[in-house]
């Protein structure tokens, strides 16, 4: 959070120029429309740290630039549910951290309660009955929906749950998830405007399902994913909902192996959202495919202007572009581009 000193008029102009600017870099003309604020109910998702300083115990986030935990008191851009969170984890750090080094608890605030799972204490099955007993206790002592270690459930007091779209969505512990509830509203509004009337769409790099879950009621969508646990939640959200028209998973590193030209033919739509280092592979075969309408969303303007780039000269026309700003005080922007040929 670098930019707290800014008023929020400033502010937020200077985030949409981000957009423009790394768009003309690329010689890519579209209207930017004005930024969407999605933080008014703050982040639902964070990564703390947790470590042992001599007899004291810091929660907090890394220093900038170091390694060494900084402790907070609290965190302006946490939504109140995830600030309540800061007792448990001091009181987990204090059970579970190792003398050297701290631990990593990846928490998220679902709508049965907080979901935590803390990396740098061990897995789960390699626990002593006194730690998993221990465990057990802290969750029912702060009232956490789930406490796992390593992705391995430890307590689990209620299933954590999120709605998706129509549908239920049960995370797999240490989901990554946008990071507030109104950035997700705003992206998967967008997201489906974009692809309304297609019959069928493929959804890259899926997650759990932020877009699949809500193209569904209307459309066919293929959702192709690395990450074996959150593919696995989209599919187990999508089968307990009737009335869903076909929603299909697919398994692969899109990094390594991207949808091929080949493999997308049969699609007229499709929606990306890849990591901050964007998917140049994937938009190269996207460029040599039949589909006729893309959505690209991206958390980086440089990397979403350079994959944009490659469908513009494949023939498709840049007609919408949308900055989201859920990363509140970062230099960070989500963003959203509708293309179609």
């Amino acid at each position: 959070c670098q930019l707290q000193h800014w008023a929020r008029a400033p502010y937020l102009a200077w985030k949409r120029h981000q957009v423009v600017q790394a768009l003309a870099r690329r010689g890519l003309e579209a209207p930017v429309a004005p930024i969407i604020e999605a933080f008014a109910s703050g982040r639902r998702r964070a990564a703390f740290h947790g470590a042992r300083a001599g007899k004291q115990i810091k929660v907090g986030f890394i220093e900038r630039g170091g390694a060494r935990v900084g402790a907070i008191q609290e965190c302006p851009v946490l939504s109140p549910g995830l600030a309540a969170a800061l007792p448990a984890l001091s009181a987990i750090t204090a059970r579970f951290a190792p003398e050297r080094g701290a631990l990593t608890i990846a928490t998220l605030l679902t709508e049965t309660g907080l979901d935590m799972d803390v990396k740098g204490a061990g897995r789960t099955a390699a626990m002593d009955r006194a730690a998993l007993e221990d465990a057990a206790a802290l969750a029912r002592q702060f009232d956490l929906a789930r406490l796992s270690f390593d992705g391995e459930p430890a307590a689990i007091l209620r299933t954590p749950a999120l709605t998706m779209g129509p549908a239920r969505l049960t995370p797999p512990p240490g989901a990554f998830l946008q990071a507030t509830q109104d950035g997700e509203d705003a992206l998967g509004a967008l997201v489906t405007a974009a692809l309304a009337g297609a019959q069928r769409a493929a959804d890259l790099f899926s997650g759990a399902g932020t877009f699949a879950l809500r193209l569904a009621p209307s459309m066919d969508v293929l959702a192709v994913e690395g990450d074996a646990g959150m593919l696995a939640a989209l599919k187990a959200a999508a089968d307990a909902v009737g009335g869903l028209r076909g929603v299909q998973v697919m398994r692969r590193d899109l990094l390594r192996q991207p949808l091929s030209a080949l493999e997308l033919k049969r699609l007229d739509a499709v929606v990306f959202d890849p990591p901050r280092s964007g998917a140049k592979l994937q938009a190269d075969q996207i460029a040599q495919s039949r589909v006729n309408v893309v959505a690209a969303v991206s958390c980086d303007a440089a990397t979403f202007a350079r994959d944009v780039r490659v469908l513009v000269d494949a023939g498709f026309r840049l007609t919408q572009v949308t900055p989201v700003d859920q990363f509140l005080y970062s230099p960070h922007v989500e963003i959203v581009g509708v293309l179609h040929r």
